[in-house]
């Protein structure tokens, strides 16, 4: 149920399979002259844009509470449709940082493969499968992950989940512009903190916030030696038959997510129990509205 950074875990990829394949080839930092490299394209903005959603979605929940003052459940049918609308703005940044990592990861690999020779442009095929993929993900839903946020963070309110996503969405959206590939977990959930921090009497649980942290930090290098050993596994096999070779590492990667999909179903998370009171939240709560 922690929402890692799927971001992260690509960036790990590329780099663990880039040491493993590649000697030397991982652009840690850039030339001086512009913000380049791991350093500034990926650890630079993991460090402040949950920091700068966070510090947005405090304000704008402080505001919301402020302006409405006692007007909360008079106004909780327009809150209910402002988060609605701010959370589809969400998908469309989702859309537009996450979903072009993964064309850009697959489009890497058709130029090395010898397949595409654009570096301009992409397959529209590739960004078809890419959109997909991410579309199907969103509709399965990962119950676990909207419960962690939504209730294991902070008691989400409708003014809160409208100041989060819209803090979100406005991160997200002007780091596709400037070109900075940021995590939508983080940025998500940092916004998420700050609802929290920015609405009256919140109760913010810091020690799941602390498990979520970790979990970043752990992704990016955890990711990265899992795709050297797949590299190893492949390239050893691939010595003998490249095909087999490729069908070694899917058959591994397929029992791995079945492995994983397998041990979800314990203590299983559906829509029906997702929003039950999180095991140790405060057992009273004065003006509700969600």
């Amino acid at each position: 149920g922690l929402p890692s950074s799927s971001s992260h875990a690509l960036f790990g990829g590329i780099i663990g399979a880039t040491i493993a394949g590649l000697d030397g080839a991982v652009k840690w930092v850039g030339d001086g002259s512009k913000i380049d490299g791991v350093l500034g394209k990926i650890v630079m903005p993991a460090v402040l844009s949950p920091l700068i959603a966070g510090g947005i979605a405090t304000l704008g929940t402080f505001l919301v509470y402020k302006v409405l003052a006692n007007r909360l459940n008079e106004t909780r049918r327009g809150l209910r449709w402002g988060q609605i609308s701010a959370a589809s703005l969400v998908s469309l940044a989702h859309g537009t940082n996450d979903a072009q990592k993964t064309m850009g990861v697959i489009t890497l690999a058709l130029i090395a493969y010898g397949a595409w020779d654009h570096t301009d442009s992409i397959p529209f095929w590739v960004k078809l499968a890419a959109a997909t993929a991410i579309a199907a993900g969103t509709y399965l839903g990962g119950w676990r992950i909207i419960r962690t946020l939504s209730k294991g963070l902070v008691d989400i309110e409708a003014p809160q989940g409208m100041a989060a996503d819209g803090a979100s969405a406005s991160v997200i959206l002007a780091s596709s512009h400037l070109g900075f590939a940021l995590s939508t977990t983080q940025v998500a959930s940092g916004s998420i903190l700050g609802s929290g921090v920015g609405r009256p009497g919140a109760h913010v649980r810091w020690n799941v916030a602390g498990r979520m942290v970790l979990a970043w930090l752990i992704t990016l290098p955890a990711a990265g030696t899992v795709a050297a050993l797949t590299w190893m596994i492949g390239h050893a096999i691939s010595q003998t038959n490249d095909l087999l070779g490729a069908i070694v590492v899917m058959v591994l990667l397929i029992a791995g997510a079945l492995a994983m999909y397998l041990r979800s179903k314990h203590d299983e998370v559906t829509h029906h129990n997702v929003g039950e009171i999180w095991e140790g939240a405060p057992k009273v709560r004065k003006n509700t509205v969600g």
